[in-house]
């Protein structure tokens, strides 16, 4: 997991979620843990892809279900790209 993807994946986070930075830890669910409802998972959707340059499609995005499984998959697909 790089430290610069989960650095920005936990600013993304924060500015969304507005929950705690304390609180985004790898094994944090976002709806159960976060409090995310489904409009703030557009939401962070949107944010990733921004802040990411990427572009989710709807099947990954559906898989991610912890903070850690948001950075795995953005680590993944930024592998990718180079």
């Amino acid at each position: 997991m790089s430290g610069d993807t989960a650095e920005r994946v936990k600013k993304v986070i924060v500015q969304v979620l507005k929950v705690n930075p304390a609180q985004i830890v790898p094994k944090a669910r976002f709806s159960n843990d976060l409090g995310a409802e489904s409009l703030d998972s557009v939401r962070l959707v949107a944010a990733f892809d921004e802040e990411f340059e990427i572009e989710m499609d709807e099947e990954g995005a559906l898989a991610i279900k912890t903070v850690g499984d948001a950075i795995a998959f953005i680590d993944k697909h930024r592998e990718k790209e180079f």
